[in-house]
C-alpha cells in the first residue's frame, strides 16, 4: 500500500506510471499560464447545459398514468420540455448558457411553468422510484404517429423488452460542458501542433473523458443521493446486496451512495464485453460502429417482430448508439437526421456530458451552484492534467472504483486501486482538493465563490456525514422516517415553491408560445411521413447508417 507521508498524491499521476510523453504543459504549469487577466477570461468562458429528469406523480405519491400535457407542447419538438423513456419522466433541458445564475434561474422557470400545468400533479424528487402499483402499467414515452416519434417509442419499449420497466423510470441529472475558444486556442498554441486545431480539440476533449473516468467515483462520494430506496423497487429481483431495512419498506446500505450506479440502475450487462475505446476519437467511433452492428443471443429471444408487432428495434448489443451506457460522453450538436457519431465523425467533439449526477432532494430543481461550480473546477482539472492512454488493466481497476464508493464510499478507511497499489479515499480526495483549490484561485476574481465550494465540499472529505448520500440517511433513519413519506414530503414542499415562483408575462408567453409552436412542428413531420410505411423508414434507416 502507498504510504502518504505529507507527500501530495496525484490521483491520475499514479493511475498510469506509463503515461505518454506528450509536449503539454503540467497542471501547475497551465494554471499559472492563465493566471493573467487575459488567460482568466479565456477559461471563464465556459460553456454549462443542464438536463434533469423527474417523474410525474399523483397526490397520493403513485405514478402518473396520463399522457404528456398538452398543455407543455410536443415531447417530441420541444427545446426545453420533453420526456425520456416512461411517458410519465419529464425531462427539462436548458439553453447553453456561460453564467451559472442565468442558467438555474432558467431551469427553474421550466419547472414552474410545468407544475403549473400538471394538473395538480407533482414531480418525484429523488433518482430511485417508488409508489409503483404493476410494472406493466408503466406507460412508455409516446411522440405521435410520425416515423421518427414512432421509432423513438420503438427504442424504448425495446428498452422495456430488455431491462425491466422499473428501470425506465429512474431520473438523473446531465451536466453539459464545454470550453471557450479562446482557451482552446491558447492550449492550441502551447502543443507541438503536430494535430490540426478541430482534431486536437477533439483529442483533449477524449483527454478529459479519459481522467474523468479515472475520477468519476468523486461524484458519487460528494452527490451520490441514493443510499436507499423503496423495497417496492426490488420486487423479485435477484441481488447479492445485503440490504438493512428500515421503517414499512426502505431498504438502504449504510455506506451507500448512489444505488442509481450500482447494478440495481439502468446498465446493460451485454456491453461489458464491447471495450469501446476512450484513447481517441477515431477508435471510440470504431468501437461504436462495431457495437451496434453485434448480434446478442439474449436479446433475440425477445424477438424483434413478433405477430406482425414490433418489440424492439433489432436484436444487437445496442438498438442504436444511445443505448450504450456511459457516465460521460462526447457530444455534437447534431442535424436534422443525423446520429451522434455521425455529427462526431463530421466535426469533432464540441462538449462533454457527464451522466453520473443523482437527482440533488435537497435542491428543487434537481442541483444547486455548489455542485455546478464545483463540475466547473473538476471538469477543468481533468482537461487540464495530461491524460495517458487506458488499458484493459486500467479499466477494470476503474471499474472497480467506481463500483466500491457507489455501495460503501462512505465506509471508515475505504480505499482505491491504483496502478501502484491501493490508497485511502480520503487521501486521493485530499490530493484532489489541494490541485483544485488552485483552480479556484484562479477564477475567483472579486468574490470567493468558486472557493467558498470548495470549502463546502471539503467538509464532506473530512466528515463524510456532509455528503448528500448521508445527509438522505440521516433523513430517513435518523428522524424515523420512510423513504417515501420523507420524499413526498419534498415533492409537496417543491410544489408550493414552484407554484409561488415568480414568472413575469414575458416568460409566460414566450413557454406557451413555444408549446404551441412544437406541436405545429409535430403535426407539419406528421404529415410529411405519412407517405413511408414504418417497415420502409426502419429499413431505409438502418441501410442509410450501415
Amino acid at each position: 500500500m502507498l504510504q502518504n507521508k505529507g507527500a501530495t498524491v496525484n490521483p491520475i499521476a499514479i493511475a498510469n506510471h506509463q503515461s505518454e510523453k506528450r509536449k503539454l504543459k503540467s497542471f501547475n504549469e497551465l494554471v499559472q499560464h492563465f493566471s493573467d487577466a487575459q488567460g482568466r477570461t479565456a477559461v471563464l468562458g465556459m460553456l454549462r447545459g443542464i438536463e434533469r429528469e423527474a417523474l410525474r406523480i399523483d397526490e397520493s405519491g403513485y405514478l402518473a398514468l396520463d399522457g404528456h400535457p398538452v398543455e407543455l407542447g410536443s415531447a417530441l419538438m420541444h427545446s426545453r420540455i420533453t420526456t425520456d423513456y416512461s411517458e410519465a419522466l419529464l425531462e427539462f433541458i436548458t439553453p447553453v448558457n456561460n453564467k451559472i445564475d442565468a442558467l438555474l434561474q432558467g431551469l427553474n422557470e421550466t419547472h414552474a411553468f410545468s407544475i403549473r400545468h400538471l394538473n395538480g400533479q407533482r414531480l418525484w424528487p429523488v433518482s430511485m422510484p417508488c409508489y409503483v402499483k404493476d410494472e406493466q402499467n408503466i406507460p412508455v414515452a409516446r411522440y405521435g404517429s410520425s416515423n421518427t416519434g414512432m421509432m423513438k417509442t420503438l427504442y424504448r419499449k425495446g428498452l422495456t423488452h430488455r431491462y425491466g420497466a422499473l428501470m425506465q423510470i429512474i431520473s438523473g441529472v446531465h451536466f453539459n460542458f464545454s470550453v471557450s475558444q479562446e482557451l482552446w486556442q491558447k492550449l492550441y498554441e502551447l502543443s507541438d501542433k503536430s494535430l490540426s486545431l478541430n482534431d486536437f480539440i477533439s483529442d483533449s476533449y477524449f483527454g478529459l473523458i479519459r481522467n474523468y473516468r479515472r475520477l468519476v467515483w468523486v461524484l458519487p462520494y460528494l452527490f451520490g443521493a441514493s443510499p436507499a430506496l423503496c423495497s417496492s423497487f426490488i420486487k423479485g429481483q435477484k441481488t447479492d446486496l445485503h440490504f438493512e431495512k428500515t421503517g414499512n419498506g426502505t431498504l438502504f446500505l449504510p455506506y451507500a451512495t448512489s444505488l442509481r450506479m450500482s447494478d440495481l440502475g439502468y446498465t446493460n450487462k451485454e456491453q461489458e464485453s464491447l471495450n469501446i475505446s476512450y484513447n481517441s476519437l477515431p477508435e471510440y467511433l470504431t468501437g461504436v460502429k462495431a457495437a451496434i452492428k453485434m448480434p446478442s443471443a439474449n436479446f433475440a429471444n425477445i424477438g424483434v417482430k413478433v405477430d406482425g408487432e414490433y418489440r424492439q428495434l433489432n436484436a444487437n448489443v445496442l438498438q442504436i448508439e444511445n443505448e450504450f451506457y456511459s457516465p460521460i460522453r462526447a457530444k455534437r450538436v447534431t442535424r436534422s437526421g443525423e446520429k451522434p457519431s455521425e455529427a462526431l465523425a463530421r466535426a469533432g467533439v464540441e462538449y462533454i456530458e457527464v451522466r453520473a449526477l443523482d437527482v440533488n432532494p435537497f435542491s428543487p430543481i434537481g442541483i444547486n451552484a455548489d455542485q455546478v461550480r464545483f463540475l466547473d473546477l473538476f471538469l477543468l482539472y481533468c482537461l487540464f492534467t495530461p491524460s495517458p492512454k487506458t488499458d484493459v488493466t486500467e479499466e477494470t481497476r476503474l471499474s472497480a472504483n467506481l463500483k466500491s464508493v457507489v455501495l460503501e464510499g462512505r465506509k471508515p478507511g475505504l480505499e482505491l486501486q491504483t496502478a501502484s497499489g491501493t490508497v485511502p479515499l480520503k487521501t486521493l480526495l485530499t490530493s484532489l482538493f489541494e490541485d483544485l483549490s488552485k483552480l479556484a484561485v484562479l477564477l475567483d476574481n472579486s468574490n470567493n465563490d468558486y472557493q467558498q465550494t470548495l470549502a463546502h465540499w471539503f467538509a464532506a472529505v473530512e466528515n463524510p456525514e456532509k455528503t448528500l448520500s448521508a445527509q438522505v440517511l440521516q433523513q430517513i433513519i435518523a428522524h424515523g422516517q420512510d423513504h417515501g413519506n420523507w420524499v413526498m414530503s419534498l415533492s409537496k414542499e417543491y410544489y408550493q415553491y414552484f407554484m409561488g415562483y415568480p414568472l413575469s408575462e414575458e416568460t409566460l408567453a414566450e413557454y406557451q408560445r413555444e408549446a404551441t409552436q412544437s406541436l405545429d412542428k409535430q403535426a407539419k413531420l406528421e404529415a410529411e411521413q405519412s407517405s413511408v410505411s414504418f417497415d420502409d423508414f426502419l429499413e431505409e434507416y438502418f441501410a442509410a447508417k450501415s
